[in-house]
């Protein structure tokens, strides 16, 4: 049911894959970044580093189900 809703808003596989490996660079990106600011604000940019490393697996995952739709 959503995923056929996603398809009729032109969502395909690939976007969401392209999206999920794009959101593992956003991850690692945010934490280098978390190791360059001091010490009260590193456990602030840490946790949304993780926070956005949670987001590759469903991301991923909603590709799939696109792709089985298909």
């Amino acid at each position: 049911m959503l995923t056929d809703v996603l398809h009729r808003c032109g969502l395909r596989p690939w976007m969401m894959q392209a999206a999920s490996l794009s959101s593992v660079g956003l991850c690692i990106g945010l934490w280098i970044r978390a190791k360059t600011v001091d010490q009260e604000e590193r456990g602030n940019a840490e946790r949304r580093a993780l926070f956005v490393g949670l987001w590759p697996p469903t991301i991923w995952l909603i590709g799939d189900s696109l792709a089985r739709r298909d």
